[in-house]
């Protein structure tokens, strides 16, 4: 078992705050969006013996790791290769229309970070892929590439939340008219020499703006991620529970928006009680987001930047 490779982030708070919609019932669903290599599940399964996991993941060498990790636990997880923006067609597809609880855990994760020739980090030298599914799709690579000058300062800026937007993408267009720009090295030297001195000073490696927001492009992950939070809203049932862990500030926005707008009550303010069909369907678990402990964040220093949000559903 290769559960020893990864603790999973906010585990007891995320099973405290999906407990409420499985403890009690007799034969509880819960899909675990972002299987990774199965550390949430499996704590879960094994916390609650009469559970079953529908768990998603698109990136298929994470499967592999996770069908092993959880092989004991087989015949109570049903593992699907789909990114989970599908998850409402592949419940259909299993017999299944609503479901207790929903567990998100966004962004990179540590064994993508951790393979060098994935290409997510900018600390080893690999090829410039970024693909969380590397069965399909375009890569790093293909974006750095073909991508105009205008369309690279969007994705840097916008994804990437980068100053030197400009000056970075000038300089990769640069490179890779001389062919200079083949590897994650490459790309993170471009980065460093594009950024001034006294800017490089301060928010750790230069590189990580351009790396985040190049996998971002490559992975679609917030147009993913904004078409998959109202269907995780919209599959569980009365009583159910969503769980998201984000990891940074585009994600957590989407996530904020979304379930604002769902504990949001349509009655005009001034009114004493909430008009018929205005009562809000959804409440927060938790008043706006928590972060992760200090404690939990010397153990997997990569939690530092988790927020947590969690919302119910009050009535269909």
């Amino acid at each position: 078992m290769q559960d020893s490779l990864h603790i999973p982030v906010a585990l007891e708070r995320c099973i405290e705050l999906l407990a409420p919609a499985i403890s009690e019932i007799q034969d509880p669903i819960v899909v675990d969006a972002t299987l990774g290599m199965g550390g949430h599940t499996r704590a879960l399964l094994i916390r609650y013996p009469h559970l079953k996991v529908i768990a998603f993941d698109r990136d298929l060498g994470a499967i592999a790791i996770a069908r092993e990790n959880l092989k004991d636990l087989a015949d109570r997880v049903v593992i699907v290769h789909a990114v989970y923006d599908e998850m409402q067609n592949e419940l259909n597809h299993l017999g299944i229309e609503s479901v207790d609880g929903i567990l998100f855990d966004l962004g990179v994760s540590s064994m993508q970070l951790d393979t060098a020739e994935r290409g997510f980090a900018y600390s080893q030298e690999a090829p410039l892929d970024m693909r969380m599914d590397q069965s399909t799709g375009k890569s790093a690579f293909d974006v750095l590439m073909t991508y105009s000058f205008g369309e690279l300062v969007r994705i840097l800026r916008i994804y990437g939340e980068e100053k030197f937007a400009t000056k970075i993408a000038d300089n990769i267009i640069k490179a890779r008219e001389k062919n200079e720009l083949n590897t994650t090295k490459d790309l993170a030297e471009i980065v460093k020499a594009s950024i001034p001195a006294p800017a490089r000073r301060t928010g750790g490696n230069p590189a990580k703006r351009t790396f985040q927001a190049l996998r971002i492009e490559v992975n679609q992950e917030l147009e993913v991620l904004e078409r998959a939070i109202p269907q995780s809203l919209e599959l569980i049932r009365v009583g159910g529970r969503v769980v998201v862990m984000a990891y940074q500030s585009l994600e957590d926005k989407i996530v904020k928006s979304v379930f604002l707008e769902a504990t949001t009550s349509r009655t005009p303010r001034g009114l004493p009680m909430d008009l018929p069909n205005s009562a809000a369907k959804f409440a927060l678990l938790i008043r706006g987001s928590e972060a992760a402990t200090d404690t939990e964040i010397g153990i997997n220093p990569r939690a530092q930047s988790m927020r947590l949000r969690a919302i119910e559903k009050l009535a269909a």
